[in-house]
């Protein structure tokens, strides 16, 4: 019986070539190929498959570097996480930038002044230190749509202080700078958490705030946190000690009126007040009062040798920012609106815990009857005559 031998060829469909994943169909010629071991005459390029050939796309002629160098995975965010606005690049607003920049604080850091030239200049500048530096977006412009996201927005802006002039001379000049800056500001960062350094900081941050229409808890000033570390800086040398080591603080208006609270001067939780109880009095035979005198004179003897201050008020900026930010609940004692505490203050320096989510906690401050009263005095410095600076933010800020 003759038994007739059947091809062992099958369709093209039916049989994937060597090499190919389940489920997947290789491209050939319509010729048949053999199953098996057999080798298929199929070219190589059909034989061998990659189950992710898909990832593979033929060059674009019309496509640039950067789109044959980099395929997006996804859409790019256009928000930043930590974008900081500085408004005012003179020397404090640079000074402030540069100490920013220097601990790496933000995703990007935005610029803002009237001066275009001298504003493109320093951006320039800053951005071709890039390299040396965590933060790789640096922009600047005089529109205020620049600023739009920021986290945080910092206010140097306004007139300079000149040797020998008190920092509350300058209100008017300032409250008129305001009352332009403020509103743009919420316009394009409604959420931000508005930190003025502009000087008189105390008087000018309550205008802020009334400008604003913000929450009291998201308008803060430098307030005495820069006066505290002179402070701390003074008495170390007296003591040959590092001023991290030595605790103190300055409360009060940032200027002439303000209280250095001895009593609660340490080093290691040693009071020295307790070593020396006439201590920032005038029966000190030591005199440490002169230590906070030094503290209220250094910005006139600084501003007399070069004209302004700026690094120390910069360096101050940027770690009232890393508390925030990092939400590291530091205290520091800033200029910000306390209600129903021992006194009713607007704008002084008070100790203050900052938190990332604007739950910023005042703290109370037991002071003793000198501290106490002095620190009403500075309180009252800021609404008295012949300044009646009060007077002068209500008929200049509420009836715009």
């Amino acid at each position: 019986m003759r038994i007739e031998r059947r091809s062992h060829r099958l369709p093209l469909t039916l049989c994937p070539p060597r090499g190919c994943g389940e489920g997947v169909r290789a491209l050939s010629p319509a010729r048949p190929f053999r199953c098996g071991a057999q080798i298929s005459r199929a070219p190589p390029q059909s034989r061998h498959c990659s189950r992710f050939s898909f990832l593979r796309t033929e060059p674009d002629d019309m496509a640039t570097l950067k789109e044959k160098l980099i395929t997006p995975v996804g859409a790019e965010s256009k928000v930043p996480n930590n974008k900081i606005t500085v408004v005012g690049v003179g020397q404090v607003g640079l000074a402030s930038a540069i100490s920013i920049l220097c601990k790496g604080l933000c995703d990007e850091l935005a610029l803002v002044d009237v001066v275009e030239d001298k504003l493109k200049g320093e951006m320039m500048d800053l951005q071709h230190g890039s390299l040396f530096l965590q933060t790789h977006k640096i922009v600047a412009d005089k529109d205020y749509a620049v600023t739009a996201n920021s986290k945080i927005v910092i206010v140097t802006a306004g007139v300079r202080q000149q040797e020998g002039e008190s920092r509350l001379n300058l209100v008017q000049r300032n409250v008129n700078v305001f009352k332009f800056i403020i509103p743009q500001v919420v316009k394009y960062s409604p959420n931000c958490i508005i930190l003025v350094v502009s000087n008189p900081v105390d008087i000018l941050t309550y205008v802020t705030w009334k400008l604003s229409g913000l929450p009291k808890n998201r308008v803060i000033g430098s307030g005495c946190n820069l006066d505290s570390a002179r402070f701390r800086y003074l008495m170390a040398e007296r003591l040959g000690i590092h001023p991290s080591s030595c605790h103190g603080w300055v409360l009060g208006e940032h200027g002439d009126s303000s209280v250095a609270v001895w009593s609660g001067v340490n080093v290691a939780g040693v009071s020295l007040q307790e070593l020396n109880p006439a201590m920032g009095t005038d029966k000190d035979s030591e005199n440490w009062k002169q230590v906070h005198k030094q503290v209220v004179d250094s910005a006139y003897e600084v501003i007399k040798l070069k004209g302004y201050t700026n690094w120390a008020i910069g360096l101050s900026v940027a770690d009232l920012c890393e508390t925030i930010l990092k939400n590291m609940c530091r205290v520091h004692p800033v200029s910000t609106m306390v209600k129903g505490m021992r006194w009713e203050t607007w704008g002084m320096g008070l100790k203050q815990l900052l938190t990332f989510f604007y739950k910023f906690k005042a703290l109370g401050t037991n002071l003793t009857k000198l501290s106490s009263y002095s620190y009403v005095y500075s309180n009252s410095i800021l609404k008295q005559p012949p300044i009646n600076t009060f007077h002068l933010i209500f008929t200049s800020v509420t009836f715009l």
